[in-house]
């Protein structure tokens, strides 16, 4: 019994460590710019290094540093617990049925630059970091390094317009010029659109610097939709081309707001031709016409006249064909006819030459 007792008590281990506590280093800093203005996002640890819960979080430090590489933080910035936004909880799934679950929290930081820093290397990166502390100030490491283009932005044109044509949203604005371009640097206009019914907001489109030879640069936007109104803002993209191209804004100018409402008719047809019934048939004549290529074409009006009378309508709908038969005609008689275009919101167009027929 005694050896049986022994046998079945386990072998004592060595007391675990206590734990430091010290929260993993983050793995997802993004940082993104818009003119001297750096923005930094990130996943805020909630695990230590030794894959446990983080009870005691401490302060977050931004590092900023002129080198590729940053071996230790240059401090710019702390971001306090108490700064950071309160937990949201997060829905059970087949995964996490914890029902106190929590989204992860993502902490933000906004770093302004100096001019001073393009004007030493315009064509050079600045670096961040963070370095994520607990209660006891203590750490595991820095996060991932990310890099951001010093290159000089510049200011968006103050004058942007635009005007609506049959074609599209005409925009135009006074050309702005570096006073000095770097090399590797160029600079490309682009050209912002938002839906005021939907808020959505989409590139208008784009235009190089390089290739512009006028004081007042145009563009055409044919893709906003009729009868909508559209916030139109321009702003002026950096480009630096390295291995690969880095792309920066400059600040946006001030949107101007535009009512995209057709009041543009199709163009009137042309090649109406009349033809008669022939002798046996009941009484008509055969308009016929060369077709309308618009692409919002709803259909075309037919119009008659005999003598010194008013031109009249024939068809009560929009005739979709180019083609029409006046079957409410008299042998013997002689009439003018004339047809326009109309488009889907009811403009119409100026009406064709008139052409005559007589029913034998």
């Amino acid at each position: 019994m005694l050896l049986t007792v022994l046998s079945a008590c386990g072998t004592p281990r060595p007391p675990l460590p206590p734990s430091l506590e010290l929260p993993k280093p983050v793995t997802d800093l993004r940082a993104s710019r818009k003119s001297n203005r750096v923005s930094l996002v990130w996943t805020v640890p909630s695990k230590t290094t030794d894959s446990t819960r983080l009870r005691h979080l401490g302060p977050t430090l931004v590092c900023r540093s002129l080198e590729l590489a940053v071996n230790h933080c240059d401090q710019i910035g702390t971001i306090e617990p108490s700064d950071l936004p309160p937990p949201k909880p997060q829905a059970p799934n087949s995964k996490n049925k914890d029902k106190n679950a929590t989204r992860p929290i993502e902490a933000a930081y906004s770093d302004l630059l100096s001019p001073k820093f393009a004007e030493l290397d315009p064509t050079g990166f600045v670096t961040y970091a963070v370095e994520t502390q607990n209660g006891d100030l203590r750490f595991a490491g820095l996060s991932n390094q990310v890099q951001i283009p010093l290159v000089p932005t510049l200011p968006p044109p103050s004058d942007l317009s635009a005007s609506v044509t049959a074609e599209g949203v005409v925009l135009t604005w006074t050309v702005v010029l570096p006073e000095i371009e770097p090399p590797g640097v160029s600079y490309t206009y682009r050209l912002y659109r938002r839906d005021h019914s939907t808020q959505a907001i989409a590139v208008a489109g784009e235009l190089s610097m390089n290739l512009v030879a006028a004081a007042q640069p145009s563009f055409l936007d044919n893709g906003a939709d009729w009868q909508k109104t559209y916030d139109y803002w321009i702003t002026i993209v950096s480009n630096l081309m390295r291995n690969s191209v880095f792309q920066v804004e400059g600040d946006d100018s001030a949107p101007i707001q535009v009512a995209v409402i057709d009041i543009f008719p199709p163009a009137a047809p042309n090649g109406l031709q009349a033809v008669a019934s022939g002798e046996g048939q009941l009484p008509f004549i055969d308009l016929a016409w060369a077709p309308n290529t618009e692409p919002d074409l709803a259909g075309y009006n037919a119009y008659r006249r005999q003598g010194s009378a008013d031109w009249v309508k024939l068809n009560t709908q929009p005739v979709k064909s180019p083609s029409f038969r006046d079957t409410d005609v008299v042998r013997g008689n002689l009439y003018e006819y004339s047809v326009s275009a109309i488009d889907l919101r009811g403009n119409e167009s100026a009406r064709s030459e008139v052409t005559r027929e007589r029913i034998p």
